[in-house]
């Protein structure tokens, strides 16, 4: 029922644009030159509507559509890189914000210092995944730090991974409660009169695989399990992705091992402005722009080419 009515809600959209086109060109027909400002703003808005369509019609993965779950990982650099996932963290929440997406901050680690250690986001709307998909990897940042009494230049980086939100009654991943070690521990950090007093964050052990999933954002300790089961779902979903993907790639002669290290974005904020996309080529100058979430082009590009 589900896909039938998002598929409902595809066709009708595609009407009313198409019922939205019929009409500008009626008035096209008719109308005088005291309605040509009106009937140009009509069509700069329907090119506009177009082009971001022709961008959808891109997604056709079997999980574009879906909702997505964002982790993103400080990595080399210290209190600059926790500064860094920060700054990683605003930058995808005001990228949703812009797209209309509700998120939802499901477990984050302070860092010591400034910044965050780890953050995990679900973003839900239509074409989450899509669209986020091409953010996966690791993101470096040149800067000078405003962490170093020295004001030197300094290279911090973050790993931003991006898994399809599987709904809990997806027949692709089954979980054994008795491959479940549950721990309830007290929250750590900020998040009111409650966090240090009540035992309320879960930590899920899933032990045939040894992945970790804690949430402790929430101060009920039931959401916190069910969140935790959510992201637990969508690791072990991906888990079975790689390894299908990696015996694929050995079959064709054509596997790789992934590994930490390479990274598929740089943003320079120093000596010059940039950022650019290594998969793509793609880059610009407006560094501002697209850490205050601008990444539909940064998006687009990957997408063109893959």
């Amino acid at each position: 029922m589900k896909a039938v009515t998002a598929l409902r809600e595809e066709v009708e959209s595609w009407r009313a644009f198409q019922r939205r086109m019929q009409d500008a060109a009626e008035l096209a027909r008719l109308s005088d030159e005291s309605l040509r400002a009106d009937l140009e703003m009509e069509v700069a808005a329907i090119e506009a509507e177009l082009e971001k369509r022709s961008f959808a019609a891109m997604l056709r993965g079997p999980y574009d559509a879906d909702d997505a779950l964002l982790a993103i990982h400080a990595g080399a650099g210290g209190t600059d890189s926790q500064d860094w996932a920060a700054m990683l963290e605003r930058m995808y929440l005001r990228w949703a914000e812009s797209r209309g997406y509700e998120t939802e901050i499901l477990d984050v680690t302070e860092g010591e210092e400034a910044g965050i250690k780890s953050v995990t986001i679900a973003v839900n709307g239509r074409y989450a995944y899509g669209y986020l998909r091409s953010e996966k990897g690791v993101h470096r940042l040149v800067r000078l730090s405003p962490f170093d009494a020295a004001h030197r230049r300094h290279t911090s980086f973050a790993l931003v991974e991006i898994l399809p939100q599987i709904a809990m009654d997806d027949p692709e991943v089954g979980i054994d409660p008795n491959d479940l070690r549950v721990d309830v521990f007290r929250s750590s950090g900020a998040g009111g009169q409650n966090v240090h007093k009540n035992a309320t964050a879960i930590r899920l052990t899933h032990i045939p695989t040894g992945i970790v999933v804690t949430c402790q954002n929430e101060r009920s300790q039931l959401q916190n399990r069910e969140n935790a089961l959510r992201v637990l779902r969508a690791r072990l979903f991906e888990l079975k992705k790689a390894e299908k993907d990696a015996e694929i790639a050995v079959l064709k002669g054509e596997y790789t091992k992934a590994e930490w290290g390479s990274q598929i974005r740089s943003y320079v904020l120093h000596p010059y402005q940039m950022v650019k996309d290594h998969r793509t080529e793609y880059e610009t100058g407006n560094t501002q722009a697209v850490l205050d979430g601008d990444l539909d082009a940064f998006m687009e590009a990957y997408l063109r080419k893959s």
